[in-house]
């Protein structure tokens, strides 16, 4: 029916999370019509995404530089350590300009049936993020920003209990969102109500 071309162009579209069939030959149809600078841009722009981004060294969030421009900003309350899910989660929180702290993603959450430890994810980078001293650990907020799934809270129980033996305020963003939903499709007034609203665990 298509092309061997065509085919793989609306096979590789198809690979894309929440890409059906019919989204991908829709996608592929309107490159096809766009002008070739409109194409090579796309194409060069994935290329460099690909080659130029990595995770920080710091927060695990992608970025070109290392560490990534949040870390660097001095700008970002050091006392307040926001834990996510993914790097989507940290674009889905900037929109709100709510929160002018720094960043820690996990890269998932704990699921032992598809055997996710606490090895598998960010979890001792995050411990060696937190001051050394008593005084400013009691003095430092890790706000626990995790979807509200099953994941999502037996993530959360874990590090709350692993984070406050050590004297940190643990505290989670309020259930503004719905359950099983994720931080990225969430809108701006649903996440700044979340976050104003968090409370301690």
């Amino acid at each position: 029916m298509f092309s061997p071309v065509l085919a793989e162009l609306i096979e590789a579209f198809g690979q894309l999370p929440s890409v059906g069939p019919k989204t991908a030959q829709r996608f592929a149809f309107y490159l096809l019509k766009q002008p070739q600078e409109a194409t090579d841009r796309l194409a060069t722009a994935l290329k460099e995404a690909k080659a130029q981004m990595k995770a920080c060294s710091q927060c695990h969030h992608w970025s070109s530089q290392d560490p990534c421009e949040l870390c660097q900003n001095p700008k970002r309350n050091p006392q307040l350590l926001c834990v996510v899910e993914g790097p989507q989660d940290v674009y889905a929180l900037e929109r709100t300009h709510q929160f002018s702290g720094r960043y820690h993603v996990l890269g998932g959450l704990l699921s032992p049936l598809d055997g996710i430890g606490p090895s598998q994810l960010n979890v001792q980078t995050l411990l060696h993020r937190l001051p050394t001293q008593p005084a400013e650990r009691a003095a430092m907020e890790v706000i626990l920003a995790l979807p509200p799934s099953t994941e999502g809270d037996t993530t959360s129980l874990y590090l709350h209990g692993v984070l406050q033996p050590l004297g940190v305020q643990v505290s989670r963003i309020a259930y503004g969102l719905p359950v099983g939903g994720d931080l990225d499709y969430a809108d701006q007034l649903t996440l700044s109500r979340a976050l104003e609203g968090r409370r301690l665990l």
